[in-house]
């Protein structure tokens, strides 16, 4: 019998509290994602790596040197650990189940409640691709894949179609047509004419 499927969603964490219990590179990677999420990062680590340290001093997280404790997990939205023993990352997830935080141990499925799907990032628009955790290999090449096939040009892209959705609710009501606008805006043959456009501007095309 196949596992359960999991269930994609993007979280808004601005301001809620996120613990890291490591310091290595992957961690760093982990926190820096957090910030760009808007949240509130605290470390648990003995000893952490240059670049979270450099973090810290700017004072973007808050960084706690000595081991982890079960109760530094009280109201976090989530955790993310990647500590040497394995017997910590296994008290880490244990802590996490017991009060319902959500909990990412890197590299170690069986303690999971989430994986790190892999994600083309344009601005607003995320593309997160996920294999279940069977292979991140694969989702890395997809993703390879995304990134070509869509291009830098969709983050003004994106807020184009923003500021067009927003006119468009201020003028029409909730109806078909309206939504097969929004849709016809959206479609791909106009994105093509304004890559077009943009291409002759930086050309001096007028």
């Amino acid at each position: 019998m196949s596992s359960p499927g999991l269930f994609p969603l993007f979280l808004k964490l601005t301001g809620k509290r996120c613990v890291v219990v490591g310091g290595t590179h992957e961690c760093e990677q982990k926190i820096e994602g957090l910030l760009r999420a808007g949240a509130s990062v605290e470390v648990i680590a003995e000893e952490v790596i240059g670049g979270i340290r450099e973090l810290h001093h700017r004072r973007e997280i808050l960084w706690n040197r000595r081991g982890f404790r079960a109760d530094d997990l009280e109201q976090a939205a989530l955790v993310v650990a990647q500590h040497p023993s394995h017997e910590v990352n296994e008290a880490v997830f244990r802590a996490a189940s017991e009060r319902g935080v959500m909990c990412n141990v890197v590299d170690k499925p069986a303690l999971c409640h989430f994986y790190y799907p892999a994600v083309v990032r344009r601005g607003d628009l995320q593309i997160a691709i996920s294999t279940n955790g069977l292979s991140p290999a694969l989702a890395s090449s997809i993703r390879a894949e995304l990134e070509e096939r869509f291009g830098p040009l969709y983050s003004e892209w994106v807020q184009r179609l923003g500021r067009i959705r927003a006119r468009i609710f201020r003028t029409w009501p909730r109806s078909e047509s309206r939504t097969a606008l929004l849709q016809r805006f959206a479609a791909r043959s106009r994105f093509d004419r304004f890559e077009s456009r943009r291409a002759r501007a930086l050309k001096g095309e007028g």
